[in-house]
């Protein structure tokens, strides 16, 4: 069974300025004079905005809330700094003004509704809009995905799945799989892109009658799942799980970051709840202000403790890995190659340890024969090692650093060298660190992030949904009692 895990190795996934939407620069200095009034927002029960005329920003230290994801099932509130303004000199950002309005006013779900038993223990049509295809592409998501099917069937539910035409199978845990016809990405060529807006995938859906449609994030399939929920009223959940605005310095124009930030807000901000990989990236999200805080859900790990055990361990298969030299330090790079991986770096480790021997596990669009001149080889396989950056703290948070693994600092060659070599030559701790994150991997079960997933954040979006719905048909109401009022009763 082939499988790969993308791991980072030196590129952060934390903004930085070249990277940040254009309300998070430095310089920033926007206006709005067609701002809505703050009457509307006191009508509707939001506090005053008592000033939308330009005027100077007088940067200040203002404590504000974040996320914190890690060692919780619910977030946690930690306090961070941004540029605020002082009491006579007002931000005039009026978008993210408006949303900040909205954040602080938004209400979250109470426990009874995600936890609702009744409700919970009755089966659920969820339409999934995936792409990629995880049938067919090597990439992150594809285990997720196919183990949140295999155990949302598991638990009763029906699951139609759409998704790029390439390698769909025939049958997949009794889901229904419909293909769509896709398009290369233009710049990158090994990634079919899909709307699913034709009219034979939106009457199937509209036959299927989805209780919810869940779609990955970002990409143009997404769009056609929107459009479907919104044209059938359906509550729609969107997981975020490619960092789009990071990666595209280096597959294209720089200058396409902004415009890819205001896409992602644009998706996220008509999504009822968004579902994250990492906490890294939840708060990269937070901060750029893509969607309410509370509205960004942490999607957990798992694992398939069966496939990854260590009754697989085969001399045989070291010495395919070391090529022929079984008794040489072996390290092992497991995750996608992309330019996005930093090989490079990895090249320059490699060059600071003549005697051990490397071996890759997974596959991309980079071709790593031009800068390591080796072959390619695919098994399962687990790594120790991983740079303090992106989702890797996850999988090895602070308080195991040292325990079931080593992060060291993403870019600082020195850093990793003295994280590597003990493990490369002290076999008792290599073996001892090696059980403790046997261990600590056992306690993360697909089962249980998929569980959590359709019982808590499923109720979660569709609480908020029906929210959104009930405030949308507020105002008609109330047009409807004033041009057909109630007869007085009379007692």
């Amino acid at each position: 069974m082939n499988t790969t895990t993308t791991t980072t190795t030196s590129t952060s996934l934390s903004i930085n300025p070249s990277l940040s939407p254009p309300f998070l620069s430095p310089d920033t200095n926007s206006t709005s004079s067609s701002f809505p009034s703050s009457s509307r927002f006191a009508s509707a029960g939001f506090p005053l905005l008592q000033s939308f005329g330009p005027k100077p920003i007088t940067p200040i230290c203002k404590r504000s809330d974040f996320f914190s994801f890690q060692g919780s099932n619910t977030p946690r509130r930690r306090k961070s700094f941004h540029l605020g303004a002082s009491t006579n000199e007002k931000m005039t950002i009026a978008e993210d003004s408006l949303l900040q309005v909205v954040e602080e006013d938004e209400e979250s779900p109470p426990e009874s509704v995600l936890l609702d038993p009744e409700n919970n223990s009755r089966p659920r049509r969820i339409a999934l809009f995936v792409e990629p295809s995880p049938f067919a592409y090597v990439s992150g998501y594809k285990n997720r995905f196919q183990n949140f099917i295999k155990y949302l069937r598991e638990m009763g539910d029906e699951v139609m799945v759409v998704t790029t035409h390439e390698g769909v199978p025939k049958e997949f845990y009794g889901a229904k799989l419909i293909g769509s016809r896709s398009f290369p990405c233009p710049w990158y060529q090994k990634v079919p892109l899909s709307l699913a807006l034709s009219p034979r995938i939106i009457s199937a859906v509209a036959e299927f009658k989805p209780d919810i449609i869940h779609a990955s994030s970002p990409g143009i399939m997404v769009f056609g799942a929107l459009a479907i929920a919104k044209l059938l009223s359906v509550p729609i959940v969107m997981s975020y799980h490619t960092h789009v605005p990071v990666y595209i310095p280096r597959y294209t124009f720089s200058w396409l970051v902004q415009p890819m930030w205001w896409v992602i807000k644009f998706l996220h901000r008509a999504a009822d709840l968004t579902l994250v990989p990492s906490a890294a990236i939840a708060r990269d999200l937070e901060v750029a202000r893509v969607t309410a805080a509370n509205k960004i859900r942490l999607w957990n790990k798992g694992v398939d403790s069966e496939s990854f055990h260590p009754k697989f361990k085969s001399h045989e298969m070291r010495i395919r890995l070391s090529n022929g030299e079984p008794e040489k330090p072996l390290i092992v790079h497991v995750g996608r190659l992309g330019v996005e991986k930093s090989l490079d770096f990895l090249k320059s480790v490699m060059d600071r340890l003549p005697d051990a021997r490397i071996a890759f596990i997974g596959d991309g669009p980079y071709s790593i024969q031009n800068v390591f001149h080796i072959n390619q080889n695919t098994t399962p396989s687990f790594f120790l090692v991983g740079a303090r950056a992106g989702g890797v703290p996850d999988i090895i948070p602070e308080d195991q650093d040292g325990k079931i693994g080593y992060l060291y600092t993403p870019g600082d060659l020195e850093d990793c060298l003295n994280k590597l070599k003990p493990l490369l030559y002290d076999r008792e701790l290599r073996e001892t660190m090696g059980e403790a994150a046997r261990k600590e991997m056992e306690k993360y079960d697909w089962r249980a992030a998929t569980k959590k997933i359709r019982n808590e954040n499923y109720n979660a979006a569709i609480w908020f949904w029906r929210k959104k719905r009930a405030q949308l048909l507020r105002p008609f109401q109330w047009l409807a009692k004033r041009i057909f009022p109630s007869p007085e009763v009379n007692v």
